[in-house]
C-alpha cells in the first residue's frame, strides 16, 4: 500500500546581491539533477522567490519527505549542485541543510 503524499513547504534565504544570478542558474537545471529529484520521490516541486529580499519558498509533494531528502543527499549530483548553489544563500554550507520546513495547518481540497 502506498503512503499518501505529504505536501511540504520550506523557506530559504538568498543573499540580496545574488538573486538575479540564482534565478539565472535555474533557467537550465542539470538534467541529471532533475532525474535524481524524480528518483528520490520529489513530485510537483516548485520554487518561488520574493525578489525584494530574496526569500525563497519551496513546495513539493512526496510520500516520505525525510527519505526524499536523505536519498537526494546520497547522490553525487546533489553534492555538486548544492556546492554550486551555496554562494547564493545567506546560510553557510549546503542550501538543502538550511531548509526551514513550515507546518501545514489548513488545506482545502
Amino acid at each position: 500500500m502506498t503512503q499518501p503524499l505529504e505536501r511540504v513547504c520550506f523557506l530559504l534565504q538568498l543573499r540580496s546581491d545574488r538573486i538575479d544570478d540564482y534565478l539565472k542558474a535555474h533557467e537550465t537545471v542539470w538534467p541529471d539533477m532533475l532525474d535524481a529529484l524524480r528518483r528520490a520521490g520529489w513530485r510537483n516541486y516548485s520554487l518561488f522567490v520574493r525578489p525584494e529580499d530574496g526569500l525563497v519558498v519551496g513546495y513539493l509533494e512526496t510520500h516520505d519527505f525525510d527519505r526524499a531528502v536523505s536519498d537526494m543527499a546520497a547522490t553525487e549530483v546533489n553534492q555538486r549542485w548544492q556546492q554550486s548553489m551555496a554562494e547564493f544563500f545567506e546560510a553557510p554550507g549546503h542550501p538543502d541543510g538550511a531548509m526551514l520546513r513550515l507546518t501545514e495547518y489548513f488545506h482545502l481540497t
